[in-house]
């Protein structure tokens, strides 16, 4: 028995491993996964090649997934069901700054850095995103990288957002490391890039269903200035009963059961209101509607273009991520973080704020900006695709047992595409 005990061990820590290396090789190649467009979801227009955040120049993403253990919670041992999402604007070894803008649909989440955005327009570090108690270890490994990187400074404020996995991760044993950050960092590249249950998103329920990580991107016509904006999102808000897909409130017309365990623990394992979750009918598709409290939940969503907007322009991207999310179902409850980051690869080496060398030779430069007359295409852009990005977070992840039980099931698709036909919006 103790031999058994000691094989299934390392299995478990060969499929941990193989699970980070996957995640990590996968990033720059072609995703196996299903998308939205792949269900025949319509939406309105056009995606660039890789349809993500990276198909603006220069933006590279990296994660790492940390997944590990099974049962009972034990606060600091695990289950493990977490990660960080490392968003590069300039890439890794881009060292320049980008101008930038900062909202708030609903502030009840943490996003470090942003006083800064909003005092000076100007970002100088990567993003990261992880869950809401490693925060802090995250951001600080975010400045030791670029002390490592020899990047240009004496001091920055690294931008370090969160959702709360809870209740599938060991949220409070805090098990992201420096390391880990790193890793995601040094990981980043552009391209195609995994979705669903991967890099801070790896615990994340979105709608009622496994959420997680998603992105998609608009390319703009010629006509239009011909700019790229791509979104990505960390899903981890709202319920199945909001939920809308295609303008469609599906989850009403699904099969669900409530939210259960795949067994009971002893103590029992409650829903929010005290009563104990039921165990889950293998036959049946659950919600994770009354896992947790109400609105309780939050969406980090960061925007990259390449069109030439100052700060102030792109704070007004930033507050059309909520009509994106509008269209989802969200509302942007008293519970949820909803946390948005804009910026724009346009106009290198204008402000270099704290990054800035000692004897910076710019008294002034010259930028562009576009004319207000024409940020409506964007506008269009950035909802679109925030509301793509959420979709595809609900189509790529993938169900997901964690601490004390809980099953959180995926978006069943099989019910999802019977619906739509239904209401004809399905293009397949």
């Amino acid at each position: 028995m103790q031999l058994l005990r000691g094989y299934c061990a390392v299995v478990l820590m060969l499929l941990v491993c193989g699970t980070n290396l996957q995640a990590q090789s996968e990033a720059g190649s072609s995703s196996p996964q299903p998308r939205a467009r792949d269900l025949g979801i319509p939406f309105d227009g056009t995606p660039g090649p890789f349809n993500a955040i990276t198909d603006v120049k220069g933006v590279e993403v990296g994660y790492k997934t940390l997944i590990s253990g099974e049962g009972k919670l034990v606060i600091g041992k695990g289950p493990v069901r977490t990660g960080i999402t490392a968003i590069l604007p300039r890439g890794k070894k881009g060292t320049q700054s980008v101008f930038a803008g900062f909202f708030a649909g609903n502030g009840n989440g943490d996003m470090t850095g942003t006083h800064w955005i909003d005092e000076s327009g100007v970002l100088e570090t990567p993003i990261l995103i992880t869950n809401t108690n490693s925060v802090g270890v995250v951001r600080d490994a975010a400045i030791a990288w670029m002390v490592q990187q020899n990047r240009p400074g004496d001091f920055w404020y690294p931008i370090s957002a969160e959702t709360a996995d809870v209740p599938l991760n060991d949220i409070k044993g805090q098990h992201v490391s420096a390391q880990d950050a790193w890793d995601a960092l040094n990981s980043a590249v552009g391209g195609s890039i995994l979705e669903g249950n991967v890099g801070g998103g790896t615990g994340m329920i979105c709608n009622g269903f496994k959420g997680g990580t998603g992105t998609a991107s608009r390319k703009l016509t010629a006509e239009d200035g011909g700019f790229t904006v791509g979104v990505l999102v960390q899903c981890n808000y709202g319920s199945s009963q909001q939920l809308r897909i295609a303008g469609i409130p599906v989850a009403r017309e699904m099969t669900l059961q409530r939210p259960c365990v795949e067994k009971q623990v002893d103590p029992p394992t409650l829903e929010w209101d005290g009563k104990p979750a039921s165990a889950c009918d293998p036959k049946t598709v659950s919600t994770a509607d009354g896992m947790r409290t109400p609105e309780e939940g939050s969406i980090i969503v960061i925007v990259a273009t390449d069109a030439p907007l100052m700060p102030d322009q792109l704070k007004r991207l930033a507050r059309r991520v909520s009509l994106g999310l509008g269209r989802a179902g969200s509302i942007e409850g008293d519970e949820s973080g909803d946390l948005f980051l804009a910026f724009s690869t346009a106009n290198p080496g204008a402000d270099e704020g704290n990054s800035s060398h000692n004897y910076y030779p710019l008294k002034t430069a010259s930028v562009q900006r576009l004319a207000s007359w024409y940020l409506d295409p964007i506008f269009a852009a950035v909802t679109q695709a925030t509301e793509e990005a959420v979709d595809n977070v609900l189509v790529a992840a993938k169900s997901m047992t964690g601490a004390n039980y809980w099953v959180v099931p995926a978006l069943p698709q099989d019910q999802l595409k019977v619906i739509l036909r239904k209401h004809n919006v399905l293009k397949q």
